[in-house]
C-alpha cells in the first residue's frame, strides 16, 4: 500500500505516462477536464480555481509549466519555486488527478496528447483566444472560462513580500 507521500508523488506524471492514464479514464467513460498554468505560489485563488475546474468533470489534468517556461514569461527573477515544489504541492491537493510539466510556452502540444472533454482557463482569459481551443472543439469538447477569486494574483503576493523585504 502506498503512503501518503507516494501517492502525491504518483500523480506527478510524464506525457508517457499519461497517455496510459488516458486511456484507462477514456475506457471508463470519464470526462476529462484540462488546465494549465505557472502555480508560482499556491493560493486560495489558485485552489479555489482548480476545485471549481475539477467540478466539471470526473478526472482533472494540470499542465505545468516548466521553470523555463516560466522564466520566459515571466521574467528572469521567476519562478519562486521550483517545478518540483509545484508539482508536488499540486498534486497534493484531492480534487487534482494528475500533473505533467510542458517546456513550451503555451500547452498547445500536450492538449494535443491530452484531447480534453472540457478545457478550464480564468475568465481573465478572452474565450476566443484560449490556446487549444481548436484542438478541444475539433473533437466536440467545450471550452469554459471560470470566476478567479477576487483578490489573490501571485504578482501582487511576491509585489507585497518584496515591498517588505530590506533593499
Amino acid at each position: 500500500m502506498m503512503d501518503k507521500l507516494e501517492m502525491i508523488r504518483a500523480k506527478i506524471r510524464t506525457v508517457d505516462q499519461l497517455r496510459r492514464d488516458l486511456a484507462v479514464w477514456r475506457f471508463r467513460e470519464r470526462v476529462v477536464v484540462f488546465t494549465n498554468g505557472c502555480f508560482d505560489i499556491l493560493h486560495l485563488g489558485h485552489v479555489e480555481y482548480l476545485a471549481r475546474a475539477r467540478e466539471l468533470g470526473h478526472i482533472l489534468v494540470v499542465g505545468l509549466n516548466s521553470d523555463e517556461s516560466v522564466r520566459r514569461l515571466k521574467g528572469p527573477d521567476r519562478p519562486v519555486n521550483s517545478v518540483v515544489a509545484r508539482a508536488g504541492l499540486l498534486a497534493a491537493l484531492s480534487f487534482v488527478d494528475a500533473v505533467t510539466v510542458f517546456e513550451e510556452d503555451t500547452p498547445y502540444e500536450l492538449i494535443r496528447v491530452v484531447r480534453p472533454d472540457i478545457l478550464v482557463k480564468g475568465k481573465d482569459y478572452d474565450n476566443r483566444e484560449i490556446v487549444g481551443r481548436d484542438i478541444v472543439e475539433s473533437h466536440g469538447g467545450r471550452v469554459i472560462t471560470i470566476d478567479l477569486t477576487e483578490g489573490f494574483s501571485t504578482t501582487s503576493l511576491i509585489n507585497k513580500l518584496s515591498a517588505g523585504l530590506p533593499k
